[in-house]
């Protein structure tokens, strides 16, 4: 039963001590090769994302274009390529069980996002964080990594769930995040609300609760643009790189706190919120939803902030800097992160 199976997982140190060693020996090393996996896919992953990174840097230094003209990239990222991942992300079969998961998924995104937003908030306050900074902490990757890791680790039909992650976190991006890049500018409610990307997400959420789906065309469409966030935002970012020092990058010693921050201290705050909260008991495949949610929390920083920056007039070179050594780092903290999930909740 479910319930057998779930008190199973929770007590796995007690089945190895009941099992004989050779079971349990067993059983230890598919765990293992459980972490070994995710940590082989997200090397992948993230050697992809470095090759991408590469080819924008590349095309600087030879002069075929400069790092401004990436700001023209950013703007399409932010105006096309964002709003057809929203819309997409709806469109999938509408379900009782699937609303039961979508809801679970978004009260425990909305639930990380404020609490951690707060305790983002404190760390500013503690550390002398500057606008970067903070939005490089809270803000995480997970448009371009949390796709391909749920679908290999879970199957393609968890997405949806990282989609709700992705949407909520999106709202906070464009009032929160767009308020803090630009220098406290008074926010804008109205242009807010008629941003391109809230727009999307009001379509494809009406979209799916009506159960309309896009012509196959239309649809194709909307997931070929979309297809193409991680490598646009990752030529981006090396097309910044390539106008600045790298030893400025490495050399930085707050580049180093603000990734301790984003892949340490981050995780371990939503680990122990979601396993405070209780949240896992609402769904009774909780504990997965609950994982796809988390993966979306313990990625790199998020590479949008480095367009919205230039978009709007942060700092976009050491968000790309913190951006690149976060990606770099993350294949050694996630997996360790997904075991502790594992452990706890």
């Amino acid at each position: 039963s479910e319930f057998y199976i779930r008190a199973c997982n929770s007590c796995k140190l007690i089945i190895y001590m009941k099992l004989n060693s050779e079971e349990s020996i067993d059983l230890i090393r598919k765990d293992l090769n459980s972490i070994m996996q995710i940590s082989i896919l997200l090397a992948e992953q993230i050697v992809e994302l470095f090759l991408m990174i590469l080819m924008g840097y590349v095309i600087v230094k030879l002069g075929l274009v400069t790092d401004d003209d990436s700001k023209i990239l950013s703007k399409i990222v932010l105006y096309i390529v964002i709003p057809c991942v929203m819309i997409n992300a709806f469109q999938i079969d509408y379900t009782p069980d699937k609303i039961q998961g979508m809801l679970l998924a978004l009260v425990a995104s909305v639930v990380l996002q404020v609490l951690l937003l707060i305790a983002v908030w404190i760390m500013g306050k503690v550390f002398h964080l500057d606008e970067v900074e903070v939005a490089s902490i809270y803000y995480s990757n997970s448009g371009n990594l949390i796709v391909p890791i749920v679908t290999y680790v879970l199957g393609g039909e968890w997405v949806v769930y990282g989609c709700v992650f992705m949407a909520v976190q999106l709202i906070f991006m464009w009032t929160h995040g767009k308020y803090i890049i630009s220098s406290g500018e008074r926010i804008d409610w109205r242009k807010i609300v008629l941003n391109i990307n809230m727009i999307a997400i009001f379509i494809g959420a009406v979209l799916f609760l009506l159960k309309i789906h896009l012509p196959e065309i239309v649809d194709g469409t909307l997931r070929a643009v979309g297809s193409t966030i991680g490598p646009v935002s990752m030529i981006v970012t090396g097309m910044l790189i390539a106008g600045m020092n790298l030893r400025d990058i490495f050399t930085n010693r707050r580049v180093y706190a603000v990734t301790f921050l984003r892949l340490l201290l981050v995780p371990v705050l939503a680990l122990i919120i979601l396993k405070i909260s209780g949240l896992v008991t609402w769904h009774p495949q909780g504990e997965k939803i609950l994982l796809v949610t988390f993966l979306a929390v313990i990625t790199p920083s998020a590479s949008t902030i480095t367009q919205m920056c230039q978009v709007y007039g942060g700092n976009s070179k050491y968000s790309s800097a913190i951006n690149v050594m976060t990606t770099l780092l993350a294949i050694v903290t996630m997996p360790i992160m997904v075991l502790l999930y594992e452990k706890i909740i």
